[in-house]
């Protein structure tokens, strides 16, 4: 999955500082840095200063770089006529078109030959402006998009808004990123975090990723201006090919912690009371072992179940609690799903893989 971070030269961290982020991000497995050519507060000089030394360690790491451009930009970096090899001449691999970018530019700059890709606004993406896009041809190849982020309180979008603009999207392909805030330094001036979805803004920040992936986002950027170690060690290995669900293990028996530590998939035949692993029976059997009965209590919504020897064939079915359901001495609760996090069960459509992080 390529997440990535986000760096702003001449606004809060130290050159330094910056570089050390370059580095551990790239050592987590993050892929993209954002950043933005045209924010006010920016010390303009401290920019212009830094801005080659950022970009060359982040080739340095083979990492994208995605700029957050306005016609502005040019002037800032003395750029005398926009042009996609100039930019890459800087060492700039995507360019987000931010305001003052028609159709007409956004379909040429899609065909241009230095390989640079074209990033759209996703959060004000329209059906008109694709279908426009569609039928002027532009190179969907060398486009994707990413949503923007909100520094005041009360502005970040709702999961509806993100759902429905990112579906649009992904209709003609385009892969779609969105921000997170980080809960280590924020950003100024407002030092409210940068969400994309409101939800998020005082969210954990693996948590709120982990609820854009369920969503159906591509790739996770963190907003802020310096993330915390352990923000970037669990967002560099999500997977978005999955619901992950964080969970308290409830059993020491080594044989379904090791059960528990695979990928499941959801049955297509959805059961009305629990979401059912369509492959756990059979990863018990490859393994040759046995589930004794074990915490064979009451079922609460979000109880992650193990079927135990006593239920014959179904030993090994692994369930999530939906609905309510009484002790039964077949069938162990071998963890729970972090109260916090119940509301990810709705995003585990048939299907749709899942698997569980597990705090003891």
């Amino acid at each position: 999955m390529n997440n990535g971070i986000s760096i702003y030269p001449g606004l809060d961290n130290t050159l330094e500082e910056n570089l050390e982020l370059i580095d551990k991000a790239a050592a987590c497995g993050f892929r993209r840095i954002f950043t933005s050519l045209h924010i006010p507060e920016t010390n303009v000089q401290a920019l212009k200063r830094e801005l080659s030394e950022l970009l060359r360690e982040a080739r340095r790491h083979d990492m994208e770089i995605i700029s957050d451009i306005s016609p502005a930009t040019m002037d800032l970096l003395g750029i005398k006529e926009f042009s996609p090899s100039a930019f890459r001449m800087l060492g700039i691999t995507t360019l987000r078109l931010d305001y003052g970018f028609g159709l007409e530019e956004i379909v040429k700059l899609s065909h241009n030959k230095q390989d640079i890709r074209i990033q759209l606004n996703a959060s004000t993406i329209t059906g008109k402006l694709l279908s426009a896009l569609v039928e002027m041809q532009a190179n969907f190849r060398q486009i994707d998009a990413l949503h923007n982020f909100y520094p005041r309180r009360g502005t970040g979008i709702s999961e509806e808004c993100l759902v429905r603009k990112t579906m649009m999207l992904h209709k003609l392909k385009i892969k779609t990123g969105a921000f997170v805030p980080s809960q280590g330094r924020r950003r100024s001036p407002l030092q409210d975090g940068l969400p994309t979805m409101e939800d998020h803004r005082d969210e954990a920040a693996e948590l709120a990723s982990r609820h854009l992936i369920a969503l159906g986002i591509d790739s996770v950027f963190l907003a802020d201006s310096l993330p915390t170690d352990e923000e970037l060690h669990a967002i560099g290995s999500l997977s978005n090919d999955q619901v992950t669900l964080g969970a308290k293990l409830l059993t020491k028996d080594p044989v379904q912690r090791e059960l528990l530590s695979h990928t499941f998939t959801a049955r297509a035949d959805e059961a009305r009371d629990a979401i059912r692993a369509e492959e756990s029976r059979l990863i018990l059997k490859d393994m040759g072992m046995k589930i004794q009965p074990d915490n064979t209590i009451i079922r609460p919504i979000g109880a992650v179940t193990l079927d135990n020897a006593d239920y014959k064939r179904y030993m090994g079915e692994l369930q999530i609690i939906r609905t309510p359901q009484e002790a039964d001495a077949r069938t162990n609760v071998a963890a729970m799903v972090e109260e916090s996090e119940v509301n990810m069960l709705q995003y585990i459509t048939p299907g749709r893989k899942f698997s569980f992080r597990f705090k003891e």
